[in-house]
């Protein structure tokens, strides 16, 4: 072969370097790329400086009564982070119950006003047989700053309807009525009072306001009040109960003869102490207890 056919094409062992020479650069060529693809990070730590991480997506929940709902994700500063749905700080929510309040508490042990060692439910019920009805002396004005109610013909006990016994029957069917002075003589002349210049008219062993009566008077009030006789108005009963509600360590109030909210909140105490309907009522059941009626 000629000197210049040689030039041309380079022999057998030239060729055989060139190969295993490209075989070894796309080997590791290769291998630089799979390592790469196994480690993303790196690959931001290599790439441009204005490459920005990509947010973190939560889960915003809400709670709703025994589980909790997804609602939807967001990303961004404002958006609240919620824990995981079946967890909350590390603790696992089928162990967590979630009741709705009701106005019967469920035990005396709940309650705020219940400073008793013996809780009796249902069926037993204590009765106060040390206490001693007495004549307080409570003025023509009440002592509290408390809010009048007003007059409504179609108003309705709230509750009443859910407590059981033929006890607490007044209660179901009370509504006010709305009569003149000379309506109310003609009917109940011999039981109707005056406290703190409003009128009760008694009957069937109840004090209820004499609506219209007076249509300037104050009730702060509206529903029956028991007394087992109409020789103590419904004044005096409030007062004792209050008296007896406070010898046990219901009521911190001021015996004023007026049922507000706050005697109202410790009769409900009492009552759900007692094992009674928590009326938030001066009624016959409680009276029986307090040792009144």
């Amino acid at each position: 072969m000629s000197n210049n056919l040689r030039r041309q094409y380079p022999s057998n062992n030239m060729r055989t370097v060139l190969v295993l020479t490209c075989c070894v650069g796309l080997a590791a060529f290769a291998s630089a790329a799979q390592q790469n693809d196994n480690n993303p990070n790196q690959n931001k730590k290599k790439g441009s400086g204005n490459a920005q991480p990509q947010p973190q997506q939560h889960v915003v929940t809400q709670q709703t009564g025994k589980k909790f709902k997804t609602t939807g994700t967001g990303t961004g500063p404002h958006v609240q982070n919620f824990q995981q749905p079946n967890t909350v700080g590390g603790s696992n929510l089928n162990k967590t119950k979630f009741h709705n309040q009701s106005n019967i508490s469920s035990s005396a042990s709940s309650t705020t006003f219940n400073k008793t060692k013996n809780v009796n439910v249902n069926k037993n019920i204590t009765v106060n047989k040390n206490f001693k009805v007495q004549k307080f002396n409570l003025g023509n004005n009440p002592k509290g700053n408390y809010q009048a109610v007003k007059f409504n013909q179609n108003y309705k006990i709230a509750g009443a309807q859910n407590w059981k016994g033929q006890k607490y029957m007044v209660f179901q069917n009370y509504h006010p009525q709305w009569q003149n002075q000379w309506w109310w003589n003609q009917h109940y002349h011999n039981h109707i009072v005056i406290v703190f210049g409003a009128p009760y008219y008694w009957n069937a062993g109840y004090w209820y306001p004499a609506w219209g009566y007076d249509p300037g008077a104050s009730y702060y009030f509206d529903g029956p009040i028991y007394a087992s006789n109409p020789e103590m108005d419904p004044g005096q009963v409030v007062a004792n109960v209050q008296s007896a509600l406070q010898q046990q360590g219901y009521y911190q109030g001021d015996i004023d003869g007026v049922l507000g909210p706050q005697t109202r909140a410790a009769l409900a105490e009492y009552q759900s102490a007692q094992g009674i309907e928590p009326t938030g009522a001066v009624d016959e059941p409680t009276l029986e207890t307090l040792g009144m009626a």
